[in-house]
């Protein structure tokens, strides 16, 4: 019998060859908010929502994904050194993972914590990046080798410690580069919902937590000296901001967004879920419903910025200003739906309609999303160092001016209304309009011949070639490490450039001090000019609604002088007074830095935005303010309470390179420590005794 021919199973072209493609994006399920809200019934929409990251995995994708999850971006490491366990890392490309949208929430499973971290760090990371039309990349890992030179290495991924201590805290750290979550038990004095004295909370389980968490190791990243208190603004806008962008990212979640308007009545401008921040938290340390609100109270007077002093404190002070614009821009929006649905600012009678509840998020959603963008794309257009709030306003206006020329939605008077009703002031401004508020560019018709050789250097071959490879590289979509690379090898051109202007013309127009200098105290070179640090080169892409695109070069200039706590002190080390006695420079109590943001066209030739500081660094000025703020006394009172015991050893003394933890400082607060003091039992003194986290430092050549 004469053998059967097999059919031909390969299809047109041979497809059946090919492997399915990978998938965009990954679902995983988290807490919408955190533990406490999901156990409450009436907040069903509440318990969890799904978010959409970025697809990694071994099989393809934009990087690999690696147990843990270890991933291009973040590593977690889940090492618990209060209990002395390590807990084996989540697979999330396990098969049954992967059909149900990952580990199904769960405060008793290390899995869901490692889960929870990862998917909300990797969405905060989307909004920068999408915001900002680049990759992201992390601060650099800074070493001091021993003869005194520092080096600085490419850190590729931010580790993230589910549970790193027992306290009631989480803080990034700038010298791990990493994320560091606390657990501990609820107080007496817990109240509300979902909490209850001796229960235990996670810290990493906390949406707003994690976010906000995220959002300082993003900003430290792009402006690595806003760690340093050189002003009041300065640790309150790193709060206050990343408050923030762990708010209005409420407002990605679509069911917890249509709950909200549909309770509410569309009203968000009373309490709601929307504007409450670390819900659980609050609750286990007794501070009511939240442990921090974007909502003014419905009673009293208005706070303002002049009315309060802590970081924390007046970093509420911009999240207040900021959400009272998107309020003010939600009801624009929105007014027009409720009066067709017969619906007033004071409320319905009845339920709203399903379709209105749809519309009024549709409105909220883009408001919010808007309002967060240009958040984010502000960075790019602020001072290197010493911002204040007011600083941060000209930002806001000037780069959306930038990106949408007609405001047709009133959002740049939104902002500057509801910056002003918060007494929130630019300096050096006449008034509060918009084109009094847009930084101006350096004037170049005092000297044009000498002042154009800025453009001449640039695109002389082997910088204009270099931007050029920043600029292609700097997308979405190439290797980090690459750009790293490119941007650390066009910082070092640019640093020859930008130290032969015209001295005279860079001090007034830059507040750039390029001849020699008397003061001892000021860093200076070889050649005894004060040294100058081109400390971030980067590509500024950006798209408006219009399809309009703007693409600049952002370049960062830096000095620094040493202060002295003592002005007299300070005089004499900058008079040299100390020479004779053969004595070197001092070590200094703390440091000052001054420069400015450059914005530069290389198509029309032409430095757009002159971003400075307040003074040179010669100038004397510069000290006062840095020398009144610092923060000297948080960290002696920190030091003398009990309560930080597990941040002992954590606190490195001021050096060159700054303090050593100053958001494990600022997060345990005595607000907090003194909420949580009292609680202990003996056997929760003795695990808090072993609290401090023995994680890992980076090794000096990272992966």
């Amino acid at each position: 019998m004469p053998r059967r021919k097999k059919a031909d199973t390969r299809g047109v072209d041979g497809a059946w060859e090919r492997s399915p493609p990978a998938p965009h994006r990954r679902r995983l399920r988290v807490y919408a908010l955190d533990p406490a809200t999901a156990l409450e019934i009436d907040r069903e929409p509440l318990h969890a929502v799904v978010l959409e990251v970025p697809w990694e995995s071994a099989t393809g994708g934009r990087g690999s994904l690696s147990p843990g999850p270890v991933g291009e971006m973040v590593e977690v490491v889940d090492v618990d050194p209060a209990s002395g366990r390590f807990y084996p890392p989540i697979d999330l490309d396990h098969p049954h993972l992967l059909a149900q949208d990952g580990a199904a929430p769960s405060t008793g499973d290390p899995h869901f914590h490692q889960q929870m971290v990862y998917a909300v760090a990797m969405r905060t990371i989307g909004v920068f990046e999408q915001a900002l039309g680049r990759r992201a990349l992390w601060a650099d890992h800074v070493t001091v080798d021993a003869e005194g030179r520092t080096r600085r290495f490419f850190v590729r991924r931010l580790r993230i410690y589910p549970h790193a201590f027992r306290a009631p805290n989480a803080y990034y750290s700038p010298s791990k580069v990493a994320l560091l979550f606390g657990y501990f038990p609820a107080g007496e004095e817990a109240e509300g919902p979902g909490v209850a004295p001796g229960g235990m909370v996670y810290t990493c389980l906390s949406y707003d937590i994690v976010a906000h968490e995220t959002t300082h190791a993003l900003l430290d990243g792009l402006h690595p000296r806003y760690s340093e208190p050189s002003n009041p603004d300065m640790l309150a806008f790193h709060e206050g901001f990343a408050d923030a962008v762990a708010i209005f990212q409420h407002f990605t979640h679509r069911e917890v967004l249509e709950h909200v308007i549909e309770r509410s009545g569309g009203q968000l401008d009373q309490e709601n879920d929307l504007a409450l921040l670390a819900v659980e938290m609050g609750r286990a340390l007794g501070h009511g419903e939240a442990l921090r609100t974007a909502l003014q109270p419905s009673r009293g007077r208005r706070r303002r910025l002049d009315d309060v002093e802590e970081a924390h404190d007046r970093g509420a002070i911009l999240v207040a200003a900021l959400f009272d614009a998107f309020l003010a821009i939600y009801r624009q929006r929105t007014d027009d739906l409720l009066r067709i649905a017969g619906v007033g600012r004071t409320g319905s009678s009845g339920e709203l309609h399903r379709d209105l509840v749809r519309r009024l998020a549709d409105e909220a959603q883009k408001a919010a999303g808007h309002l967060l963008r240009m958040a984010i794309r502000a960075l790019d257009y602020c001072p290197p160092v010493d911002l204040d709030f007011g600083d941060y306003l000209r930002a806001l206006i000037t780069a959306d001016r930038d990106l949408v020329p007609i405001d047709e939605r009133n959002y740049r008077l939104a902002l500057i209304e509801a910056f002003r009703g918060r007494g929130i002031l630019a300096r050096g401004v006449r008034n509060l309009s918009e084109e009094a508020l847009v930084w101006r560019a350096p004037r170049t018709d005092l000297d044009p011949a000498r002042t154009a050789r800025i453009f001449d250097a640039l695109e002389s071959a082997k910088v204009k070639t270099s931007v050029e490879e920043l600029a292609a590289l700097w997308t979405l979509t190439n290797d980090r490490a690459t750009i790293w690379k490119a941007a650390r090898a066009l910082r070092a051109k640019l640093h020859g450039v930008l130290t032969r202007l015209p001295a005279g013309w860079a001090r007034e127009e830059l507040h750039l001090v390029l001849d020699e200098v008397e003061q001892r105290g000021i860093h200076t070179d070889e050649r005894g000019r004060p040294s100058t640090e081109v400390h971030s080169a980067r590509v500024a892409r950006r798209r408006g609604p219009g399809d309009q695109s703007t693409v600049d070069l952002v370049v960062e200039i830096t000095q620094r002088r040493r202060g002295y706590d003592d002005p007299a002190r300070q005089r004499a080390v900058d008079r040299e007074a100390d020479a004779a006695a053969g004595e070197g420079v001092p070590r200094a109590d703390f440091l000052v830095r001054s420069g400015c943001t450059l914005l530069i066209d290389l198509v029309r030739r032409e430095v757009r935005y002159a971003i400075r500081s307040r003074f040179p660094i010669d100038d004397d000025r510069c000290l006062a303010t840095p020398r009144a703020t610092r923060g000297a006394e948080l960290e002696r009172d920190l030091r003398a309470d009990a309560r930080a015991a597990p941040f002992a050893g954590r606190f490195a003394p001021i050096d060159e390179l700054g303090s050593g933890e100053p958001f494990a400082l600022l997060h345990a607060s005595t607000r907090i420590s003194e909420a949580y003091a009292g609680t202990d039992s003996e056997a929760d003194s003795e695990a808090d005794s072993e609290a401090t986290p023995r994680v890992p430092r980076r090794a000096e050549d990272p992966r």
